[in-house]
């Protein structure tokens, strides 16, 4: 299938639409949306660290991360800028594997996801350990590109991509839900696709509509 550059979902196939969110376009290119510039990489300072409501924090340096156990994940993926992409091949750690080495306490129910240079993004522990959750390392058999996340991004295909942090290096662990980067900028604090969670409530209508007006910008690129 090529979609070029978006096809709404009322004009898609049945069979794929049912894939498609509502309010959301189909996109075969992957568009790159980052606030600030892409951070630089440097192996011997890279770490994957949890910390906070767990036994005894736990750290990975870089050469240590890529030899715990790989897996592959194909998702779609649903930007909150209303594109969505199919088919999407991954491989890295699943998110599984890294709790299974972490002991976190029983009042644990939410994480707040630390990436670089400082963003931050909140979610339930339930929505993160799942067996589509994956901190992914390679795209398509290749090394992830800096710009879409790389070396390393967490992926949770089933909530709007802007909680797929990009650059992800920890997890903390958490009894309290506080807002994250975007969260504290107006965005919702769950994100489901399938709902349109997009946006906080207490954000205005005419938030609402400047965000959807740059959307719009965007798909006409």
């Amino acid at each position: 299938m090529s979609f070029w550059p978006f096809q709404r979902r009322e004009s898609l196939d049945p069979g794929v639409a049912k894939r498609v969110p509502p309010g959301q376009s189909l996109t075969t290119k992957w568009p790159v949306l980052t606030y600030g510039a892409v951070p630089r990489f440097n192996p011997s300072a890279w770490s994957f660290r949890c910390f906070g409501l767990v036994e005894e924090e736990q750290r990975w340096s870089w050469t240590e991360f890529n030899q715990l156990p790989r897996t592959s994940l194909t998702c779609d993926m649903h930007c909150v800028t209303h594109w969505s992409r199919l088919d999407n091949r991954f491989s890295g750690v699943s998110v599984r594997e890294i709790l299974a080495r972490v002991k976190v306490k029983p009042e644990a129910r939410y994480v707040m996801v630390h990436a670089d240079p400082d963003y931050t993004t909140n979610l339930a522990l339930a929505d993160l350990d799942d067996d589509d959750t994956l901190l992914a390392l390679e795209y398509d058999d290749q090394p992830l590109a800096p710009e879409h996340g790389g070396p390393c991004r967490l992926l949770v295909p089933k909530l709007y991509l802007w909680k797929s942090a990009k650059w992800v290096r920890g997890f903390e662990f958490l009894d309290v839900n506080p807002p994250g980067f975007w969260e504290q900028n107006g965005y919702h604090m769950h994100a489901d696709p399938w709902t349109e969670e997009r946006y906080s409530e207490q954000e205005t209508h005419a938030m609402q509509q400047m965000r959807a007006e740059a959307a719009r910008k965007l798909r006409g690129r």
